[in-house]
């Protein structure tokens, strides 16, 4: 959810600048603009809708000069997607220019504040209140000036700052924003995301909450809060710009699903040692472990649906009781834990800010919290006590793939080892478990090579208005999920129910033509899936049914199938969700949508 980038160096800025933020459109955004420090001050392009035309009006206006920039797409949350609300936002007196992730909270009343003191507002953004507390604070002292403003905000921000009096430097700060420092030589950068980077630099800096940075092409200088001097570690980012390209795939979606058996060997095949699941990240003892009387998994989204898959395997393997909860909702809900409790963090980006405040809360109260995130250095990894990598890499595509069938795998992985860990499972039944996990990627890609007929079903079903996906069990997970998939690309209405729900109110809404995506590979509830499916056929729905190879009898009802391999019950959702991503996949193209970047969405949500 909207994107930030910074350069100083040598070279021109605004290339550098707006090649950058074509590699942040995937996180999602409505508008987009750049502000360069020139020979003759500060210089600023803005425009709504994508960034070719920000690129175009960059071009008519004969260009902005200089070797300091800053840029930003923009996600709208205060104010219409216009020209005026896109950042960079200006100071009235032309010296500042910011740019501006995150909520400021108490924006109204500063709005007034600042109003009463003279100041004219020209948008309809909180981000607008920073520039002018920037201005007003400016005694000379650039450094002194930003601390003074964010002592004043309440919220979540990630600030990248200019000056014309300082044209060679860049001030940055974040509070619950991600904000990553990019190190070269002769020339520095920032972004909300290392994919802006790294066809500069893979030598990156986290900026922590409260920390200030101070830019300039030859150094980088830190402070804490206080604005005392800090030294910073720097990472090396494992990955390189040819695995955010699509490689010749029409879209990255398309790309990333494809990707999947890869990523999930990479997700699991470090994590087996001796034939066993082994989490060395996780820093809970055997004791601790035998000590947890409830599990939470919390997230938001696709995760979310991550951990209601994970539930079932976590459940039936260590026989502790687990609750998914909605981030959302958890933090407000003032659960009942305390140290016997262990807390499950899943999100892609790292970045949730539902998820990450849920954490916060939970931590308050004694929660040993493990985090399961794809982005090393991102604010839930440095929450969590405990922290474990999907090793995905990047994903671009809005709509997440790779990153929630790793996730689901971590899961599996934690289920075994904590199951044998607890004495609940033995050492030879571990093993039988974990040699299972470990057939997941090649399980993905018979799915894939099972289906090569779903672009076919793709143009056969996408004219639907409304469908259902039902299914039991772990199946009813990956209905929730698949539904999620279509939905958020195809745009198309779709809802996911419990099977055995049909018969209290759902069915009032199938009728004649109505497509049901009947999930039925849990092979304990296949006869009662076969009744579902005879319930909805009898009242005139289509139904494509998705079922395991050895399970014919679902020619008998469904109008079409799609066939996954049979798999260890415990561990058949990745290779079920990967059709049904496909599935989404060709009805978005069918349907003419715009499959990276669906319209409203966003890859990271930063904000509530």
């Amino acid at each position: 959810m909207c994107g930030i980038i910074g350069f100083t160096g040598t070279a021109e800025a605004a290339p550098v600048v707006l090649e950058g933020l074509k590699k942040l459109e995937y996180r999602g955004y409505d508008s987009a603009g750049v502000a360069v420090v020139g020979k003759n001050g500060l210089g600023m392009v803005k425009a709504s809708g994508k960034i070719e035309n920000l690129c175009k009006k960059v071009e008519e206006c004969g260009g902005v000069s200089g070797t300091t920039g800053i840029g930003h797409t923009r996600w709208a949350t205060h104010g219409a997607p216009t020209d005026t609300n896109a950042h960079p936002h200006m100071s009235e007196d032309g010296r500042f220019a910011i740019v501006h992730n995150g909520i400021i909270e108490n924006f109204a009343e500063l709005r007034e504040e600042l109003i009463a003191k003279g100041c004219h507002f020209k948008s309809e953004t909180d981000t607008e209140v920073i520039v002018h507390l920037l201005s007003l604070y400016y005694k000379g002292d650039f450094k002194r000036a930003l601390m003074k403003t964010v002592a004043r905000l309440e919220g979540s921000y990630a600030i990248g700052a200019v000056c014309s009096e300082c044209p060679e430097s860049i001030f940055v700060t974040k509070i619950f924003n991600p904000m990553i420092i990019g190190v070269g030589a002769g020339e520095n950068f920032f972004a909300s995301d290392v994919t802006a980077l790294v066809s500069h630099t893979k030598n990156v800096i986290y900026l922590e909450d409260g920390e200030i940075a101070e830019l300039t092409p030859e150094e980088i200088k830190f402070f804490n809060a206080a604005g005392k001097p800090i030294e910073k570690k720097i990472s090396r980012v494992a990955w390189d710009t040819e695995a955010a390209e699509k490689g010749g795939y029409e879209h990255f979606m398309l790309k990333e699903i494809m990707e999947q058996p890869h990523a999930l060997k990479s997700a699991i095949e470090p994590r087996i040692k001796n034939k066993k699941s082994v989490l060395s990240e996780l820093n809970l003892s055997e004791e601790q472990l035998k000590g947890i009387n409830h599990i939470i998994i919390t997230a938001c989204g696709s995760a979310y649906y991550a951990g209601c898959a994970g539930k079932y395997t976590i459940e039936k393997l260590t026989r502790i009781p687990v609750t998914v909860e909605l981030a959302s909702e958890l933090r407000y809900s003032s659960p009942i834990v305390d140290e016997h409790t262990l807390l499950i963090v899943l999100s892609q980006s790292g970045e949730t800010l539902d998820t990450i405040c849920a954490m916060r809360e939970l931590k308050d109260r004694g929660v040993h919290t493990v985090a399961i995130v794809n982005v090393v250095g991102s604010t839930i990894a440095k929450l969590a006590d405990s922290v474990i990598y999907t090793y995905a890499g990047p994903e671009i595509a809005v709509a997440t793939t790779k990153g929630y069938t790793t996730q689901v795998a971590v899961l599996y992985l934690f289920a075994v080892y904590a199951a044998e860990k607890t004495g609940r499972i033995t050492s030879e039944e571990a093993e039988k478990l974990t040699a299972e996990i470990l057939s997941i990627p090649s399980d993905i890609q018979r799915a894939i090579d099972l289906n090569s007929h779903i672009a076919e079903l793709a143009e056969k079903y996408h004219d639907n208005s409304s469908l259902f996906f039902i299914g039991r069990n772990v199946d009813y997970a990956v209905a929730l999920e698949g539904s999620l998939k279509m939905k958020e690309i195809s745009y198309l209405h779709s809802e996911a129910y419990a099977a055995g729900e049909l018969k209290h109110g759902t069915i009032a809404l199938i009728s004649e033509g109505r497509l049901v995506i009947a999930i039925a590979c849990y092979e304990e509830l296949f006869d009662k899936m076969m009744s579902n499916i005879k319930e909805v056929k009898a009242r005139g729905a289509e139904v494509l049914g998705v079922a395991a190879e050895d399970m014919k009898k679902i020619f008998s009802e469904a109008d079409d199938v799609i066939l996954v391999p049979k798999t260890h019950p415990l561990f058949s959702v990745p290779s079920e969700i990967v059709p049904l991503q496909i599935l989404a996949y060709y009805v978005a193209k069918a349907n003419g949508c715009d499959i990276d970047k669906p319209r409203n969405l966003a890859k990271s949500v930063t904000v509530e």
